[in-house]
């Protein structure tokens, strides 16, 4: 499912045109987004927590020359799936 596809989707569900479906899910969206550029997690009971993971900088090797190279440190979004989620996949 592409971000099309799920506002068509939230569309129907909630009975709301695809313009305030769209606007819903960006809403959505950035909300997350900002939250975790603050440093902060956002948590949706029964679905998951997104939250920002640091990686550490590390030694890697270059595929196509096969020579080492010095990969910086990052952060990196994380989502870590709720046991209801979970269930409901499963």
């Amino acid at each position: 499912m592409n971000k099309a596809e799920l506002v068509n989707a939230v569309a129907s569900a909630a009975d709301l045109s695809k313009a305030d479906a769209g606007r819903a899910v960006d809403a959505v969206i950035g909300s997350i987004t900002s939250v975790l550029q603050g440093g902060e997690q956002v948590s949706i009971i029964g679905f998951g927590t997104f939250s920002v993971k640091n990686r550490a900088a590390r030694a890697g090797r270059n595929p196509r020359t096969g020579g080492s190279i010095w990969i910086e440190a990052s952060n990196v979004p994380g989502f870590k799936a709720g046991k209801a989620f979970k269930e409901a996949v499963n």
